[in-house]
């Protein structure tokens, strides 16, 4: 099966040649598109090298543009969209793309794992909900969470960094708002799509980002009210807002990020 692979760089050639290894093991023969965001690390010529086809956009105009661009450019029937820090383990992602056409206008996800093996809580419910609001009085550990889901479940929505589905599916959609830079591209994209697909039989490595700084933090909240805001509607916000406050302040007895999610949250209130 061919597939076209997109990947955003940004500084990101470590990470990289990671990636394209465990591609050249697992599903050679992609068309990989590399989308360049401004790097100073020899990401793009380390791309070229490999034989992707990359295209460079000076000024890093954010990752949802970047995707837009790398989209345009498929020749495949199935696009999957990966983060340079992922790692395929196995064929997983070939036999993601092979349920595409039993289900063409649904977004595919798969579960994540950690690099300690352990996973990830990558997909989520829909925000804004009243569930939402009495699954926040539960300890995280105990309460049903969709990223421990052990068989295919929709979701509300899931994080980006491995997504597959139809090309005309992606192009549609946009598939992102080119209009935002960073932070909570994929609630919006779920948001807009409707039907986010979780198959937690398919695993791939995700290093993922870590950093917790305050500024961060309060555009990551100021971002996700805006989107629920424009997506679900006032009441939405309200409820979402809500269940995070209850989640952080719960939490933020023995965690210094949950202390700091809630000051970032109230701050993105006031404002």
């Amino acid at each position: 099966m061919r597939i076209t692979i997109v990947t955003v760089l940004h500084d990101s050639a470590e990470h990289l040649g990671r990636l394209l290894d465990s591609l050249d093991r697992h599903a050679p023969g992609q068309q990989v598109v590399a989308v360049d965001t401004g790097s100073a690390d020899g990401g793009p010529d380390l791309a070229r090298r490999r034989g992707c086809e990359v295209i460079e956009l000076p000024g890093n105009p954010g990752f949802g543009a970047a995707n837009n661009a790398g989209v345009a450019r498929a020749a495949h029937d199935v696009t999957a969209l990966l983060n340079p820090d992922v790692e395929l383990l196995d064929d997983g992602l070939l036999r993601l793309a092979q349920r595409v056409d039993a289900d063409p206008d649904a977004l595919l996800f798969p579960r994540l794992l950690n690099t300690d093996g352990t996973i990830q809580d990558s997909a989520h419910p829909r925000p804004g909900t009243l569930r939402e609001i009495l699954r926040a009085f539960v300890p995280a550990r105990i309460a049903p969470q969709p990223y421990r889901a052990t068989s295919t479940r929709e979701v509300g929505w899931a994080i980006a960094a491995v997504l597959v589905a139809h090309t005309g599916t992606l192009r549609r959609l946009g598939p992102f708002d080119p209009d935002a830079f960073l932070y909570y591209e994929d609630l919006d994209l779920c948001l807009r799509a409707g039907r986010c697909v979780l198959h937690p039989d398919v695993a791939l490595r995700h290093a993922g980002g870590h950093s917790t700084g305050p500024d961060r933090l309060r555009r990551e909240a100021e971002r996700r009210r805006e989107v629920v805001r424009a997506r679900l509607g006032e009441r939405a916000l309200r409820r979402d807002d809500l269940a995070q406050v209850i989640t952080f302040a719960r939490a933020a007895v023995r965690s210094p990020r949950a202390r700091a999610q809630l000051r970032a949250l109230r701050v993105a209130r006031r404002a």
